[in-house]
């Protein structure tokens, strides 16, 4: 039995992490005749998007990264609903969003796929994040300082709520590669240069 379910996770987070790694930032943003990595801040992710492709588009590109965080976690509670399968099979996805295969182990910064793992694994976590996301966006603008406190409430969201080891540690280990990821936009804002978000 733990052979079986050795092998069908490995099968379940190869698969996730394929369906993370697709690049839905650059290829919608490629459809609109454009390569987002040499536009704005350069990533592919839904802000960048939404920024040089449009409103459209970067809701478009925040709906595929939070579908592939979601889709896969929700497969793995529906086979294995007693096991710990779905959170891996979410870092998983995770992290084929932030190192794709496609973009030679390049990516996004994680904040939308990471919303749809946790609104699978946690969805009152996802909503005190959420919360925090809101308040702090709509005061200063910022959407990466949002993010970044977003991401270093999760886990202590996950803790109070579940209190479950694997789902603490990769609550953590998401959360950790998120903050890291937005390191440049970090420095940016302690300088009083981050770019604010425009509605």
């Amino acid at each position: 039995m733990t052979a079986q379910f050795d092998m069908m996770l490995a099968a379940a987070c190869a698969a996730a992490y394929l369906l993370g790694s697709i690049p839905t930032g650059l290829l919608l943003g490629k459809a609109c005749g454009i390569d987002v990595r040499h536009e704005g801040s350069g990533n592919i992710g839904a802000t960048n998007l939404y920024r040089t492709a449009g409103r459209k588009v970067g809701v478009l590109t925040l709906i595929g990264d939070c579908l592939k965080g979601l889709v896969p976690v929700l497969a793995a509670h529906y086979y294995a609903p007693a096991t710990d399968l779905a959170a891996w099979v979410g870092l998983a996805a995770f992290c084929g969003h932030v190192f794709s295969v496609f973009l030679r182990f390049k990516g996004g910064k994680g904040v939308a796929t990471a919303l749809g793992v946790f609104l699978a694994l946690s969805p009152l976590a996802v909503a005190i994040a959420l919360a925090v996301f809101l308040v702090l966006v709509l005061k200063w603008r910022y959407v990466s300082l949002g993010s970044v406190a977003a991401a270093a409430v999760m886990p202590l969201a996950v803790y109070v709520l579940h209190g479950e080891r694997t789902m603490l540690l990769v609550t953590g280990i998401v959360a950790a590669i998120v903050i890291v990821r937005h390191r440049a936009n970090i420095k940016r804002l302690v300088n009083g240069t981050e770019s604010k978000f425009k509605a």
